[in-house]
């Protein structure tokens, strides 16, 4: 493989599904068919995607060494020596430049949340991912500031409950993600890959995830039911996706109990048809019921 191949790979852009947070807000404000708002969304999206990159390498910087003992990080280009260390600080300074520049060019309020957005980053690689439960919420964070930057990026307000709901499936992830890490690698080698693994063991994180399920699950229909969500959508029949959030969720903890798998969840999502099934339709059914056309 060559220089630029490695250095793409070494942005992760199988994660970049994750940036798909950014279009929920386009969806939620019924902006799909609207040209400017999806042109907007489309930009907020590229944006993550290159900051996420700048992020990933900047990561692995830090990791090196970790990621070496690691009995699948060490096959990334930098911890397996593809790519030297010089380049990938070059290329992590030029994309989280271009990604500054790029939102501030978009708006000011999404410039703001992409620079809170590195702020976090940074805070949880040099001190908060080796504090307890702060290491979950850095994580979560992600995933709402991804939103919250979709929503600014074409002036739209989203529901609290929405909100929460994604709030909470983040953290449910992240949970799954420590769990996964804990079982891979036992509990001696997951303490000497990542500190904060001494805090937990596979029964506190179960009950974690336990209350964090239950709590999406019923945020999720407490929105679907919501007075403003039906004045809004001129329509109750939201509670119809209702199954398909209920199914997911049941299917990606049989896949971390039964499949031991759930420390990648973008690979988890697209590796397992079912799961990917009931993530569509939730996402197609959404849409005709969010346009009226149920």
């Amino acid at each position: 493989m060559t220089k630029a191949s490695l250095l793409f790979k070494s942005l992760r852009p199988h994660q970049w599904v994750k940036n798909g947070f950014v279009l929920i807000p386009l969806l939620f404000a019924q902006k799909v068919f609207h040209f400017p708002s999806l042109l907007k969304s489309l930009i907020a999206l590229a944006i993550f995607c290159l900051l996420a990159g700048a992020i990933y390498l900047i990561n692995d910087l830090i990791d090196l060494e970790a990621d070496r003992a690691h009995p699948a990080k060490k096959d990334r280009p930098l911890a397996a020596g593809m790519i030297t260390p010089r380049l990938a600080k070059v290329a992590a300074g030029i994309f989280l430049l271009l990604s500054l520049v790029s939102g501030f060019l978009l708006s000011a309020e999404f410039f703001l949340v992409v620079v809170i957005y590195v702020a976090v980053q940074a805070l949880y690689n040099y001190r908060l991912k080796d504090v307890v439960i702060l290491d979950l919420f850095c994580i979560s964070s992600g995933f709402f500031l991804r939103m919250i930057g979709g929503a600014v990026a074409i002036q739209v307000i989203i529901s609290h409950w929405l909100i929460i709901c994604t709030v909470l499936i983040s953290i449910f992830l992240a949970l799954a993600k420590r769990r996964h890490e804990l079982v891979l690698l036992g509990v001696a080698s997951a303490i000497n890959h990542r500190k904060v693994l001494s805090e937990y063991d596979p029964y506190l994180l179960d009950q974690m995830i336990g209350v964090i399920t239950g709590s999406t699950l019923l945020s999720y229909m407490l929105y679907c039911i919501s007075p403003d969500t039906i004045e809004k959508f001129q329509t109750d029949r939201m509670i119809y996706t209702f199954p398909f959030v209920l199914y997911g969720i049941l299917r990606y903890l049989y896949l971390i109990h039964k499949r031991g798998r759930g420390g990648a969840p973008e690979k988890v999502i697209f590796s397992d048809s079912p799961l990917l099934i009931s993530v569509l339709l939730w996402g197609f059914f959404s849409m005709l019921i969010v346009y009226r056309v149920i």
